[in-house]
């Protein structure tokens, strides 16, 4: 599946040894993961708890998760 949804939301959590996290989404309240991979591509290192961002939801293996990440003030 190709779905794709522009949407905003804040960072949970992030484990940088681990790779991965999630972001709550505004609008669904749900848990988006988000993976290393997808930080590093959107020229970030890493991201902190409370943060907030726009990014692509994506369907990846049945699951939401954040691409092309940009933080928001």
């Amino acid at each position: 599946m190709d779905d794709k949804i522009k949407a905003t939301g804040t960072v949970k959590w992030f484990n940088l040894e681990k790779g991965y996290g999630f972001i709550e989404d505004d609008f669904t309240k749900r848990d988006v993961f988000v993976h290393i991979t997808n930080v590093r591509k959107s020229n970030l290192s890493t991201l902190n708890p409370g943060e907030r961002f726009s990014y692509t939801s994506i369907d990846h293996r049945g699951r939401p998760t954040a691409a092309g990440l940009e933080r928001l003030p």
